[in-house]
């Protein structure tokens, strides 16, 4: 068991937003977190990686509770890819070396620098390396802050609409690669999405969370007409085109 989280709550000021999240994810998974608009998925994935401390209940990481972990030490284990990316005055190669701060001690060795570029043509995004973060596209400064993430090379990696900016091509082949990465490393991916279509191609299961708590978790054939209803409050059908699954909403 890669990462366990039992019977965690959280609030802000007195709003309960996670109320008893209990799940556990396995090594060589991607498991994709679905839900409406404040159903605590944000907030879930930042007490996963120690920016926000649970109320009640606690997260542990290869049988190591979170809350003994230091901060280095928690960026050594885990990745976090945030919703909204902020830009800088930084090149880009620079602000995806950044993502081995935890491992460096005096200086950044060949290794990291090499790191750094098998990342870069990894996501694609090698021909931007000299250029600032400011001058990205939103999509492209994406793909920069998933390679800071994929640099640290991290155990777990948590990922806030990781699609976010992104046009239909490049949803495809950042999901694709987030797949074969997760596979290929034995890591655990956790992402947070509202495309259920897409995730249904790409993740290996799910956990859809309604109103702080969790209404529903499995694999693909979890993810029916029922659960839907019941999380998001509207009628589909769920199809089934070359062997995926589709949701399809119902509209009168």
């Amino acid at each position: 068991m890669m990462l366990k989280v039992d019977g965690v709550e959280f609030s802000y000021n007195s709003t309960p937003v996670l109320k008893g999240v209990k799940f556990e994810a396995e090594e060589g998974e991607v498991v994709v977190i679905l839900g409406p608009n404040g159903a605590g998925k944000s907030t879930l994935l930042r007490c996963m990686n120690g920016i926000l401390k649970p109320r009640k209940g606690v997260v542990v990481i290869e049988d190591v509770l979170l809350e003994s972990l230091g901060i280095e030490e928690i960026a050594r284990r885990t990745g976090y890819v945030p919703q909204n990316a902020s830009s800088n005055f930084m090149s880009v190669f620079d602000t995806v070396l950044l993502g081995r701060k935890p491992h460096i001690r005096w200086a950044a060795s060949e290794k990291d620098f090499k790191l750094v570029e098998d990342t870069l043509k990894l996501m694609g995004i090698e021909k931007f390396s000299l250029k600032l973060t400011r001058e990205l596209s939103g999509g492209e400064l994406q793909k920069v802050i998933l390679a800071r993430a994929l640099v640290q090379e991290p155990r777990i990696l948590l990922l806030d609409e990781p699609t976010n900016n992104l046009d239909i091509k490049n949803q495809f082949e950042v999901m694709r690669m987030l797949n074969k990465i997760t596979h290929q490393r034995n890591i655990t991916s956790i992402a947070v999405m509202h495309d259920i279509n897409l995730a249904l191609r790409y993740a290996d299961r799910f956990i859809a969370m309604k109103n702080g708590r969790i209404y529903g978790e499995g694999k693909r054939e979890a993810i029916d007409a029922q659960l839907i209803r019941k999380v998001y409050g509207i009628e589909v059908v769920v199809d089934s085109i070359r062997g995926f699954p589709v949701i399809v909403p119902i509209w009168e």
